[in-house]
């Protein structure tokens, strides 16, 4: 007879009846371990690459069927969010200290180290604080809802925002060089914006006028509140340094 490590209930199945934990067995080769730790962080049995088709190609249609109840068929929110952000940062941080983001009198010696060190501690805690403000400004302006259908709302969007924000940074040298890297990235930042009406168009089931009008208002907010969070965290944090401009301009 097989009992849980927990409260030494008898387990009929891969969960406790008693209190929900799971059963692990943890006296298994280690790689065995990585991999089961593997397929449950990253859904390696193909939840993972239905949640990034759904996602991009469909946006908003991940939030209505979670709010729905429709959701053993997708990676959660909170779990997406965790991943793409880590995704985001990693690069963002190598991009800063890269050097692509200093702007005209600083050097990659003496800035380049100081915008990394923040964009990769301090940025990742200051936009997951953030993410409730994008909650309560979609309240905001679809105040009917309630708050939590906005939170999940949000979790998507930053999470499609962080990957599309990902690609775009490596290609920031590039596209102060050659036009086509430019017209690549200004489509991808027209494809993030048409990405947000869209969204909280399948979302809020809002006529297209009213989408877009406060689509803008919104995005317009929220990124002047991110530029003057991430401008003080940054002063707060790095008192001796200059104003980062990959956060202000």
């Amino acid at each position: 007879m097989k009992l849980c490590k927990n409260c030494e209930t008898r387990l009929e199945g891969p969960f406790c009846l008693q209190c929900g934990q799971r059963d692990v067995d943890l006296d298994r080769p280690l790689p065995d371990l990585l991999a089961e730790v593997a397929q449950e962080t990253f859904d390696a049995d193909g939840r993972l690459i239905r949640t990034l088709k759904a996602l991009f190609r469909r946006p908003g249609f991940l939030t209505a069927e979670f709010l729905a109840g429709r959701r053993q068929s997708f990676t959660p929110p909170f779990r997406l969010y965790l991943a793409f952000s880590l995704l985001f940062f990693l690069v963002a941080a190598w991009a800063v200290s890269h050097g692509m983001m200093l702007s005209e009198g600083q050097t990659l010696a003496a800035d380049a180290p100081g915008q990394a060190s923040f964009v990769s501690d301090e940025l990742p805690r200051l936009m997951f604080l953030l993410l409730p403000v994008f909650a309560l400004l979609l309240k905001a302006a679809f105040w009917r809802r309630q708050y939590f259908d906005h939170l999940i709302h949000s979790l998507h969007i930053h999470s499609a925002a962080f990957v599309i924000l990902a690609v775009m940074l490596p290609m920031e040298d590039a596209a102060n060089q050659w036009w086509w890297a430019l017209v690549l990235q200004l489509a991808m930042m027209a494809y993030l914006l048409i990405y947000l009406a869209a969204s909280v168009r399948r979302v809020y089931r809002a006529n297209w006028w009213i989408t877009w009008g406060k689509s803008l208002a919104i995005l317009f907010v929220y990124i002047n509140v991110v530029a003057g969070a991430s401008e003080l965290a940054s002063y707060l944090t790095m008192p001796a340094a200059d104003v980062l401009p990959f956060l202000t301009d």
